[in-house]
């Protein structure tokens, strides 16, 4: 399967839609992934990225890494590492937040604002794109990485709001 054949667009008409995404992509994705978030401001990344540790079973409160740039999540032998980097200017800026200790373990990256940061992050597995739209909001995911194309299967199964991914 061709990542061609990996994209698929959904509509997100309400914000419950968006809370039904995430939890389906906790169910779906492995321990060790990368998920890069695109959207311009208030598209809805942070809050997918919310729903997403919801359904898997974080229950503590969750920041928006705005301001810390990292937001770290520890659930048994998987950590999620929350990155929004909107403000940084560079990706040397990287270098400062420790990410580096992450190497070899299972991590689960969702990264917001991945292009402002691309050299220094590993490569994604998943794109997700937000976008603002007349109702709601629309999201596409596309499918990178090999691992990605091989989930392919189960993320096209998905339901949100009577559409399918």
């Amino acid at each position: 399967m061709s990542t061609a054949d990996c994209v698929r667009t959904l509509d997100l008409p309400i914000a419950s839609s968006t809370e039904v995404l995430g939890r389906a992509l906790a169910a779906a994705l492995p321990p060790t992934f990368v998920v890069y978030l695109h959207g311009d401001l208030g598209a809805g990344k942070t809050s997918l990225a919310r729903a997403l540790l919801r359904g898997l079973g974080w229950t503590g409160s969750i920041k928006s890494p705005t301001y810390s740039l990292v937001e770290r999540y520890p659930l048994g032998a998987r950590e999620v590492v929350h990155l929004d980097l909107y403000r940084i200017r560079e990706a040397a800026e990287l270098e400062f937040l420790g990410l580096d200790d992450l190497a070899g373990r299972e991590v689960l990256w969702l990264v917001e604002w991945p292009e402002r940061g691309a050299a220094a992050l590993p490569p994604a597995d998943l794109a997700i794109s937000l976008d603002h739209a007349p109702r709601g909001r629309v999201a596409t995911l596309r499918a990178i990485s090999p691992a990605a194309r091989a989930l392919w299967p189960i993320l096209n199964k998905i339901e949100v709001a009577g559409d399918s991914v």
